[in-house]
């Protein structure tokens, strides 16, 4: 049996997100084709890790609180740059992922690809950024 601790969870949260970016990846390879059923599959797949990142990443914060950053010179801002892009899109993806899935779940393509077109990419970006923000958090200088 796998036994997490409180310290595993960034790297597991990286994980979910790099996942989660690696599913709306094929998720959008797959509709560029129109193979529905395979995107369909990697979306709800996406949103399930996503889910569970989310989770993690709030259960990881309300007992560990939050991590300052060590890095000096150009790294700086370029984290706070990332950090502070992939925070605000964090927060506004979160409803357009809900009502893009709805609208699917619903039957409703048309309204679908209307906002789909406009979700994909910022969550996608969010769950890239996601890794980025641990690596240069966790990895360029441990603590």
């Amino acid at each position: 049996m796998i036994r997490l601790e409180i310290v595993d969870l960034p790297s597991l949260n990286a994980l979910l997100n790099g996942i989660s970016a690696l599913l709306i990846t094929a998720g959008y390879y797959f509709i560029r084709r129109r193979r529905v059923t395979p995107h369909r599959a990697c979306m709800v797949a996406a949103f399930i890790t996503s889910s569970l990142f989310l989770i993690s990443y709030l259960f990881y914060h309300y007992h560990a609180g939050s991590r300052p950053f060590q890095g000096q010179g150009w790294t700086r801002p370029l984290y706070f740059t990332i950090l502070i892009s992939h925070t605000v899109l964090a927060t506004l993806v979160v409803p357009f992922v809900l009502i893009t899935l709805s609208r699917a779940l619903k039957g409703q393509f048309v309204r679908h690809a209307s906002i789909a077109r406009w979700t994909l990419p910022v969550w996608w970006y969010v769950s890239v950024t996601g890794v980025a923000v641990y690596w240069m958090l966790y990895r360029w200088y441990p603590s």
